[in-house]
């Protein structure tokens, strides 16, 4: 199920950088699942080579904190659903994993604008 704060603080477990509480939490299983890797191909266009080396079109290769705030943000919900998490940090391509991620699990989030989840 997900729920959604839209405005402020939404309670003591708001995450408001899920780009910053990442790099400082993430495991390396988290990113090398199967649904971070999708996740991580579809939004960023990169493929996972290790959980050290992510090999971005852009950027050539990377480390897993330089994936987009929106990625760290859907593998955020996906492994540590506790949290409240600023989902602003996401764009309208994020909607659809967000969706699929709360068919798993139950997901709070908070937007500070609308998210087109479509029909």
């Amino acid at each position: 199920m997900l729920k959604i704060f839209f405005g402020d603080n939404p309670g003591d477990n708001y995450i408001f950088n899920p780009d910053v509480f990442f790099n400082n939490t993430y495991e390396d299983e988290w990113i090398t699942s199967e649904t971070s890797r999708k996740m991580i191909k579809d939004i960023d266009g990169s493929e996972v080579k290790g959980p050290c080396m992510i090999d971005s079109p852009f950027l050539g290769p990377i480390p897993p904190e330089r994936l987009s705030g929106g990625v760290k943000t859907l593998i955020l919900m996906q492994n540590d659903p506790d949290y409240i998490f600023n989902a602003s940090a996401c764009g309208n391509n994020c909607a659809q994993w967000i969706l699929k991620l709360a068919e798993q699990k139950d997901i709070t989030i908070r937007l500070g604008y609308i998210m087109d989840f479509g029909k």
